[in-house]
């Protein structure tokens, strides 16, 4: 494959400007010279996809970099692919931009300005321009309605979120490393072999949903100790 900026910008869905960017910044390396035309290839065009990647899990772009330092210049197409693999099971959905007619519609009821309030501090949902509103969390608007419209006060509410978030986030962190320390590192330390890579990520389609329910009945059967706990 050989690509001038503007195919690579094309292919990769971003504008030349933003390709001269990430490469100014070292995200990219540098192109291959036929005269005085820079080419890229593959490799270019894979690592720009994970820079896309990773922008969409709310990475910063020092994150980004800092991310990408750890994999070499030079590394093949193939390891850029494992590595979208492993992330992309678990990005986030995307955030969308919302009237208030189109969010009530989305929700089946009219929330008022109180409603809103509870949702933005739930993390659901954030003001956006022109009056519209930015839901974050569009699987999470619903039963967030649901939970927002109980009759408890707002610190509560606030409370619980801080909670969930806060344990949510470490138990990731350490299920992430878990998987590089056991997973990822063997198979780099045994020579990247094609077919491991392929199983890898198949494996790591199959991982999210699986993990998320075992997730949530571990969180049941804690409540239900906890609970059993206090009344006794």
């Amino acid at each position: 494959m050989e690509l001038t900026v503007d195919e690579l910008a094309s292919r990769a869905g971003v504008t030349v400007r933003t390709v001269r960017f990430y490469a100014g910044r070292g995200l990219l390396p540098p192109p291959r010279l036929r005269g005085r035309t820079g080419l890229y290839g593959e490799d270019h065009l894979a690592r720009l996809e994970l820079v896309r990647e990773l922008q969409s899990l709310g990475l910063t772009l020092a994150a980004i970099e800092r991310h990408l330092r750890r994999i070499p210049l030079d590394a093949p197409p193939e390891d850029l692919a494992l590595q979208r693999a492993l992330l992309s099971p678990w990005a986030p959905e995307r955030p969308e931009d919302l009237d208030r007619h189109e969010l009530d519609r989305r929700t089946g009821r009219h929330l008022d300005d109180d409603a809103l309030k509870r949702l933005e501090a739930l993390g659901v949902i954030e003001p956006a321009p022109a009056g519209r509103v930015r839901v974050i969390s569009p699987v999470l608007l619903g039963i967030s309605v649901e939970l927002a419209a109980l009759p408890l006060p707002l610190d509560t509410l606030v409370a619980s979120h801080e909670a969930v978030e806060r344990h949510t986030t470490a138990l990731a962190a350490e299920l992430q490393q878990v998987f590089q320390d056991t997973v990822v590192r063997p198979y780099r330390e045994g020579g990247r072999p094609p077919r491991e890579r392929e199983r890898l990520i198949e494996l790591a389609g199959r991982l999210k949903p699986l993990m998320i329910q075992s997730v949530v009945t571990s969180f049941q059967r804690s409540v239900d100790k906890a609970i059993r706990r206090s009344t006794g």
